[in-house]
């Protein structure tokens, strides 16, 4: 339930905070007091996009926070959203003097459209046109669907309808395919025998570059490697000769000098890794031996594997050799088209036995429920002067599946005797619509679909005993979740267990809305000024009481 809401620099509001109970809330005020704006601000803190020009000063930032009391059943709602979940709920929206909007749940900051995914499964507020979604399709599915509870059927439907889906979308392109003209497909095979027959290996045009450039600089290279090896043993100056030298010197130096003997044991080990060395080196000097016929083949093939680069447009010898199996999966897909649209019809219709399955599943528990919900919403309709109203939900199997079933959905209303009930957007005034909000709201509120309702002058309209019967509806609907209710009738406004008073105050430079909780004396006041057009009679007071009672 939404626990408290404090609001700050906001539209008329300076600064104001106000605790709401439990069971039934109503909020009176004069036309134009700030209803509609407390309304407006709780909005804005649960996701809802707004004007920027509601700072009331324009040089500090707006706040406005709503603290909520949640239960255990909601903390999967916030861990499905990466959100830690706490039994006293704070979302808090902040919009600068910058106009920069910021919003967060706990502390946390979160993506507006996450706020309002939240909120809108914790709040529902229902404002003076609202009405109107009663003849919306989608409304009357979802609305139905709650009613059901058919939340987990929904998801396993919407999860094989996805795969219906792909296999379809399978099966056109493998029937697109096989309906194209074979010019394609030659065309493919050409392509793919030209990179076949060049006999593509993976790395190999890395190699033949290495191998290139190693061959046009061989003369180079063969100088250097004879010079190396000269230095080293070929030489009268060779270094392997000189350290032969070294090698006796120190031989006949550790005789006089043991403890030199490591010296010449170091100079051994240098003389096997230079013999090694020379060895690779003799080596290398004998495989510089390129021949020209060898170095124009290389040279063909490097030209081949770029000319085919070039043709198809590419960068990289990699990108080649998989346009190649691209190409041949291509080519074997339209050979063996006619077996992969068989498999992909097997599929669908597989799929669509599942489907039609679930979407049966559906279709059955949205009958049972629609049969419940439209007696009950008949029986509340007609108490509110309708007596011969009717309601009813039609829940019609369709022959195509669409996201939620293969149902159509519509209500059907006549408020008078003897008329058979047709589609309620063609049937229902704007009265009507709204009385008919209220008896569904009322009917769905007993399924715990939300923890708190919010409703901004449903009853306009009504009076004498219509609206008393309005307000005992709304206090039966106190029982079953929190119900914030703005009314200018005192017959509601009396069935509430806690009574708020939004007035306006033009003290100071400028003016500033206010709200409070209401005593019982005061309530008796309030209501006697809503009971006799603000001038507190005598009769008005002694009527205030009757109906407090």
């Amino acid at each position: 339930m939404l626990k408290q809401l404090q609001i700050s620099n906001y539209a008329l509001i300076d600064e104001l905070k106000v605790c709401f109970g439990k069971g039934f809330n109503v909020i009176t005020g004069e036309t134009g007091a700030g209803k509609s704006i407390l309304l407006g601000a709780l909005g804005f803190a649960l996701g809802d996009r707004s004007d920027t020009n509601v700072l009331y000063d324009k040089d500090k930032k707006c706040v406005v926070e709503a603290t909520m009391d949640l239960d255990e059943t909601y903390k999967p709602l916030f861990e499905g959203n990466d959100l830690d979940f706490e039994p006293e709920c704070i979302f808090r929206r902040e919009l600068s003097p910058q106009k920069k909007s910021r919003a967060f749940i706990n502390d946390t900051p979160v993506a507006l459209q996450t706020m309002k995914e939240i909120g809108s499964q914790l709040v529902d507020i229902h404002s003076q046109h609202d009405s109107l979604l009663l003849t919306d399709a989608d409304f009357q599915l979802r609305l139905l669907d709650n009613i059901a509870q058919n939340g987990e059927v929904l998801a396993e439907y919407l999860s094989e309808y996805g795969q219906y889906n792909t296999i379809k979308r399978k099966l056109l392109e493998l029937k697109d395919i096989a309906t194209k003209n074979t010019a394609e497909n030659d065309y493919l095979k050409f392509q793919l025998e030209e990179l076949e027959k060049a006999d593509l290996k993976e790395g190999e045009y890395a190699d033949i570059e290495q191998t290139l450039s190693v061959m046009e600089n061989s003369e180079e290279i063969k100088s250097l490697l004879v010079t190396a090896n000269g230095l080293l043993e070929d030489s009268e100056t060779a270094i392997l000769g000189q350290i032969n030298e070294l090698a006796t010197t120190l031989q006949r130096m550790s005789h006089l000098l043991p403890d030199t003997e490591s010296l010449g044991e170091r100079i051994e080990s240098l003389k096997v890794e230079l013999k090694d060395i020379a060895y690779d080196l003799r080596r290398r000097e004998d495989e510089t031996q390129f021949d020209e016929g060898q170095l124009q083949s290389l040279q063909e093939r490097y030209d081949l594997l770029n000319r085919l680069m070039m043709k198809h447009h590419l960068n990289d010898f990699e990108a080649l050799i998989a346009l190649r199996d691209g190409l041949q999966e291509k080519v074997n897909a339209f050979e063996n088209i006619d077996e992969a649209i068989e498999k992909a019809e097997k599929e669908l219709k597989n799929s669509e036995k599942c489907l039609s399955k679930q979407a049966k599943a559906l279709h059955d528990k949205r009958c049972q429920a629609a049969e419940t919900f439209s007696k009950k919403v008949c029986e509340l309709v007609r108490q509110l002067a309708m007596p011969f109203a009717v309601f009813q939900v039609e829940v019609e199997s369709q022959p195509q599946f669409g996201n939620k079933g293969s149902d159509a959905i519509r209500f059907l209303f006549s408020a008078n005797k003897g008329i058979a009930p047709d589609d309620l957007s063609r049937v229902a005034s704007g009265g009507e619509l709204s009385r008919l909000m209220l008896s569904i709201k009322s009917a769905v509120s007993s399924y715990n679909y939300i923890p708190t309702l919010i409703f901004d002058e449903i009853d306009t309209g009504v009076s004498g005993e219509v609206a008393a019967k309005i307000g005992t509806i709304m206090q039966q609907m106190g029982r079953s979740l929190q119900l914030i209710s703005i009314t200018h009738l005192p017959q509601v406004a009396s069935q509430a267990e806690h009574h708020y008073f939004i007035y306006k105050d033009n003290e100071g430079t400028r003016t500033q809305s206010h709200i409070r909780v209401l005593s019982r004396d005061e309530r008796i006041t309030e209501i006697a000024k809503m009971l006799s057009n603000d001038k507190v009679t005598p009769e008005a007071l002694r009527a205030a009481e009757v109906l407090l009672k």
